[in-house]
């Protein structure tokens, strides 16, 4: 079930974009366009990218919608107060039209105007120059006759969706989640929460890393559903918005994990259900894998404390929120099934593994070439082999 604020959100975002000339667009799937290289949709930005590039897109060259992502590279962080690895992005496109001042000046705008969140309680940051581009002057500028405070930064200012292709500088926009009066600047403070970038897509990068102007300057921005929902309720962490309710009620009750445990089984196991829901099965490449690391973690999370735990045990309504939530179509029934399948397929592996790994040959330090063996041969990984010895 969608909540009633979130859907306050969604709707403010984009009637404010629909009233400054945008058209809406279909969020789309986790599974990125055919010839796409990337496993997973990571960005609002990701199905727009020939369009980003120069192709003519139907519905003309300013658009907004709302889109869901994954993203591995912060599995590491999952288990914080805000990073997840299946989340939902707002955003905003200018194709070739408007630019750096015209997107800020209303990113201000809406998240001061339109969701209420005090001006005081703002800090921006800035491109500030490397040895390939200048300093972004023009964001710069912008915010200076606004009146926020600017921290200015190289590595944190600037995005890519890769090694290769559409890049540029970025103003990302923080809000003071700290009791008091704000201090510190994003970077020095953890307080200050990143909710909305504006990505100046200026540049394609070559594979020998120089740049090369777009011909086409375009505007990316994106504004994380979860962590505005957690701004605007008042709450220290995302778990615990209405939009993890249903979770925050039954896994405390069900499992008794600390709390970075409790939020990567929810956040993995809600992530997987997506995944499933977006068609992907378990495997041992490409997307299904990505599901496979996703379900083991958690198993691997359960089993530490009692290995009588059992998905089986997730309640129904977990399955039918997180799938109504994500419009998705695949029944309870079988994404359950398939979920079940996945902890019955693990934990053979792990009876095999032990057997295996209590042969005399194993009782001493693991080369590469017993790791490759057991790999091989018996079908173990070597973050499976750690865990067992």
């Amino acid at each position: 079930m969608t909540t009633t604020l979130q859907k306050s959100i969604t709707r403010t975002f984009i009637d404010f974009f629909l009233d400054r000339g945008h058209v809406p667009t279909t969020g789309s799937t986790l599974i990125p366009r055919l010839g796409d290289p990337v496993l997973f949709t990571t960005s609002g930005m990701h199905p727009l990218t020939p369009y980003l590039e120069g192709e003519p897109h139907p519905l003309g060259r300013r658009l907004t919608g709302i889109q869901r992502c994954l993203r591995t590279t912060d599995l590491d962080e999952v288990g914080d107060s805000t990073h997840l690895t299946v989340f939902e992005m707002l955003g905003s496109w200018s194709l070739g039209d408007y630019g750096s001042s015209q997107t800020l000046s209303w990113g201000y705008e809406l998240l001061t105007g339109g969701f209420g969140i005090d001006p005081s309680r703002l800090y921006v940051t800035v491109f500030g120059g490397d040895s390939q581009v200048p300093l972004d002057q023009e964001s710069l500028r912008t915010w200076q006759e606004l009146g926020l405070p600017i921290e200015l930064t190289t590595d944190d200012n600037w995005w890519s969706n890769g090694p290769t292709g559409p890049c540029g500088p970025d103003s990302e926009m923080f809000v003071w989640t700290g009791d008091g009066d704000p201090e510190g600047t994003p970077t020095t403070d953890d307080r200050w929460v990143e909710v909305w970038n504006h990505v100046m897509m200026r540049y394609r990068r070559h594979d020998d890393g120089s740049l090369e102007p777009l011909q086409q300057q375009n505007i990316d921005t994106g504004l994380g559903l979860e962590r505005l929902t957690m701004l605007l309720e008042g709450k220290d962490s995302v778990y615990d918005t209405s939009l993890f309710e249903p979770w925050m009620r039954h896994i405390p009750q069900l499992w008794t994990l600390d709390e970075t445990s409790q939020r990567i089984v929810i956040d993995h196991l809600r992530s997987s259900i997506v995944i499933v829901g977006d068609g992907v099965h378990p495997s041992n490449t490409g997307r299904g894998y990505v599901l496979r690391r996703l379900l083991r973690r958690v198993l691997t999370l359960l089993w530490q404390g009692d290995e009588s735990r059992s998905l089986s045990q997730l309640p129904i309504e977990l399955f039918e929120h997180t799938l109504n939530h994500f419009h998705q179509g695949e029944t309870v029934t079988l994404v359950r099934r398939i979920l079940i399948d996945e902890e019955i397929r693990f934990s053979n592996l792990l009876d095999r593994g032990r057997k295996v790994l209590s042969h005399e040959r194993f009782h001493k330090p693991l080369d590469d070439s017993d790791y490759e063996y057991l790999h091989e041969t018996h079908g173990l990984p070597r973050e499976l082999v750690d865990s067992l010895r």
